[in-house]
């Protein structure tokens, strides 16, 4: 099951269909015009069935293999959204919206499962039923849990959901998947710091805000340096901190703060989201302040199942050769999560070579990459639900 000759043959299509979706990026949920090329494309290819609406936004289509003697059903997942960043790249066919671009590649993704599905719909060389799971929102917007809960695993009876990344600095056409904590959970937390304002010369009459924040962002990494066992993977980071005063004299009566938890086990989510409200506000009450903290819960573990895991690892050896199957897990935070705690799967990362990492504005899909994941989004279907 190498990479098939279909895919070199349908290579200056599917880079066509790519580099559209890349010029026109669009976030979170609001994918309308993304959405309706999949859709319109899906019929074009003679897709079984297509579904729009689902998760607000998300389409989903249905292949049907010569035969169905198993009752198979396999998942096969690519998200659609861009993020809210100024693309410089300098490219031909760069972001043609100010303040928008693919700097994650997911119109890489949604064009490999395009491939995968012509394909497919032209062979249908499996015994079961495919379906094809294009997303909205994963960046930052829950579209997974969004589709989950619109009826995605049940409503379509999917026994197996597979879904892929492209990696920066794997080079291309390399794979990289590991089983269990492949991606963290991402919990986040807004802190607001309420002191007594006043005059800056005057502290003693004041209770300092911005002293207080100052503790506090240092006591929370004693969570990961001295809670938490050295061996687990545990971040804590205050990304923001914002005053009610911008005045050079003026002790703020209000700070605020925004970050993010990242961890690779349920039992130490707990803990830490516990760690974290207790230092917040142990901190603050020791120095005469009152903080209050919202603590949410993101996108879960990304974890693979053992056995899918062989399974998404041999497609990966079939189709190029080169695969690394104990890659190192990545904190990173990913909502196919949500989909995998539904249903056995795996995730993997496919190599997109020397390019700047995902979310940098001179980010770039390879395109040379395409043929290799539409092999493996295909090669899944095919091994998974065999041929009589």
């Amino acid at each position: 099951m190498p990479v098939k000759n279909r895919f070199a043959e349908l290579l200056p299509e599917i880079t066509a269909w790519r580099r559209d979706f890349h010029a026109h990026p669009e976030l979170l949920f609001d994918v309308q015009r993304t959405a309706g090329k999949v859709a319109a494309l899906l019929k074009e290819f003679g897709v079984d069935d297509i579904t729009t609406g689902i998760g607000r936004t998300g389409v989903v289509g249905v292949i049907k293999g010569r035969t169905d003697t198993a009752g198979r059903v396999i998942g096969l997942r690519a998200d659609m959204d861009a993020l809210p960043i100024h693309e410089e790249t300098g490219l031909d066919f760069a972001s043609t919206i100010p303040g928008k671009m693919h700097a994650c590649g997911h119109d890489g993704h949604t064009a490999m499962l395009l491939g995968a599905a012509k394909y497919l719909a032209e062979t249908r060389n499996f015994d079961g039923t495919v379906v094809l799971i294009f997303q909205p929102a994963e960046e930052g917007g829950g579209g997974g849990r969004e589709m989950v809960q619109d009826g995605l695993i049940t409503r379509w009876g999917i026994q197996e959901v597979y879904g892929m990344h492209n990696m920066p600095g794997i080079p291309v056409g390399q794979f990289a998947i590991r089983p269990g904590a492949m991606m963290a959970a991402a919990d986040q937390f807004d802190i607001t710091v309420t002191g007594k304002g006043g005059h800056a010369a005057k502290p003693h009459d004041c209770v300092d805000t911005t002293v207080v924040a100052a503790h506090i962002i240092v006591a929370l990494q004693t969570i990961a340096s001295r809670n938490v066992d050295p061996m687990a993977q545990v971040v804590v980071s205050v990304c923001t901190v914002q005053t009610d005063s911008t005045a050079h004299n003026v002790i703020p009566q209000v700070v605020k703060m925004r970050g993010t938890v990242r961890t690779m086990d349920p039992k130490i989510q707990d803990y830490v989201e516990r760690r974290v409200t207790e230092i917040v506000q142990g901190t603050a009450l020791a120095l005469g302040a009152v903080a209050a903290i919202d603590y949410r819960r993101g996108y879960p573990v990304t974890m693979n199942a053992p056995e899918n895991t062989v399974y998404a690892a041999d497609v990966a050896q079939a189709v190029s050769g080169k695969v690394d199957r104990n890659t190192p897990p990545l904190m990173g935070a990913e909502d196919f999560s949500f989909l995998l705690n539904e249903r056995p799967g795996a995730y993997i990362f496919l190599g997109n070579g020397d390019t700047a990492m995902v979310h940098h504005p001179a980010y770039n899909f390879d395109d040379n990459a395409i043929p290799f994941g539409s092999s493996w989004y295909a090669g899944m279907a095919e091994a998974r639900m065999p041929a009589p």
